[in-house]
């Protein structure tokens, strides 16, 4: 419980900083009837007191709160200050796994203890996965994690338990996940494959820039400049429930820029000429966007879309199964393969530090290491 003096009519009063029992936050005033002349160390006095008595009440409601309860609040509180896609992924998990299952506990907020959230995750470890075919990935059970911790932790910022169980648990540890990925042939050999399918662009600028699926659907045109010739990633279209259009990225070191590359630079004009035409086409009955990759009609790609279909392609064309974003990856993999260093690679994926590249592709392909074994023969004999 926080709260403060302030002055209203020549008067002190009080002003706590309350919540109710959806997690809501609320102001509520009482005055102390103590002009402001002579008395502020009585009124601050008052302060102090008022607190104290709020706090005792907070703590005996917190006794009777549900866990699962507590959880719907810090949903709510979160709702005001994290964006559209994280609440999503924080509402999705919490609705599919974490409710149901402390609702059906009826384990109280005060009664949470290591035990409690342990046999949670244990159990979510084994048989975790919607489909019954075994347990959560321990990445998957770091975002459980998460939500009963910044649960707790909110709780307890708010006096109504005294610490948090949830710094005791134990998880296992991350699975090493080598990411697949094509070689440069296999790119060019889908590229030729789908060179008449409608995601087309969608994909030769993914795999070419090593784009995430949220930052190629995001590209409008006023991120290509054919004046200077560069493309700039700085919108987004994400989906975990719904769609989220962001004039913004990821985090600070997505947002970055390409020289445009002479093919794709052409391709690009192409789409434009298109669009333009198919305005003419569809008139009124044409959908209004400034996005770059779109349906005849305007209608941007939806993002399921995207990774249904390229899903469709490589099984229509005989080529190995990868995921979308394992373009990504692709690119990554070619990048290295042709003398990129880390920092490079880095600096092309737009990731926040070396670390996560370091992470994700310190693997190199066969031929590479035949290249490093060759060198090592070369100058070490035995």
């Amino acid at each position: 419980m926080t709260g403060s003096l302030q002055v209203k009519r020549g008067k002190f009063h009080i002003v706590l900083n309350t919540y109710d029992k959806d997690g809501k936050r609320k102001l509520k005033w009482i005055s102390t009837g103590l002009e402001v002349r002579g008395n502020k160390k009585l009124a601050e006095q008052m302060l102090r007191d008022t607190l104290r008595e709020y706090e005792a009440k907070e703590r005996l409601v917190g006794r009777d709160m549900l866990f699962s309860d507590a959880v719907r609040c810090w949903l709510k509180e979160s709702a005001v200050r994290v964006d559209a896609v994280t609440l999503q992924g924080y509402t999705t998990l919490a609705e599919g796994h974490i409710l149901p299952y402390f609702d059906a506990l009826g384990v109280k907020l005060m009664n949470v203890d290591r035990r409690t959230l342990q046999t949670y995750l244990d159990e979510k470890a084994t048989n975790g996965r919607k489909d019954g075919k075994g347990g959560l990935s321990p990445r998957s059970l770091r975002l459980h994690k998460n939500v009963l911790y910044q649960t707790l932790k909110t709780a307890q910022r708010d006096n109504m338990i005294l610490n948090n169980p949830c710094e005791l648990v134990v998880l296992p540890k991350n699975d090493r996940h080598e990411a697949k990925f094509y070689s440069s042939e296999q790119v060019n050999t889908l590229l030729d494959a789908c060179r008449d399918d409608g995601l087309y662009p969608l994909i030769r600028l993914t795999a070419v820039y090593g784009l995430r699926r949220s930052e190629v659907l995001g590209l409008k045109w006023d991120s290509v400049d054919f004046d200077n010739d560069t493309l700039t990633i700085k919108h987004t279209v994400s989906k975990v429930t719904e769609v989220v259009e962001k004039d913004k990225t990821k985090n600070s070191s997505s947002h970055r820029g390409y020289p445009l590359l002479p093919g794709i630079r052409e391709m690009l004009l192409q789409l434009r000429r298109r669009e333009k035409e198919n305005r003419r086409l569809f008139g009124s009955e044409y959908h209004q966007n400034d996005y770059i990759l779109k349906w005849d009609d305007g209608r941007p790609f939806s993002p399921d879309y995207v990774s249904h279909h390229f899903s469709t392609l490589l099984k229509k064309y005989d080529l190995p199964h990868i995921r979308f974003h394992e373009l990504r990856h692709s690119c990554a993999s070619i990048l290295i393969n042709q003398g990129a260093t880390l920092k490079d690679v880095q600096d092309w994926l737009g990731h926040r530090n070396i670390r996560v590249t370091a992470d994700t592709y310190s693997h190199v392909d066969v031929n590479r290491k035949q290249g490093i074994a060759s060198m090592m023969a070369n100058q070490v004999h035995g």
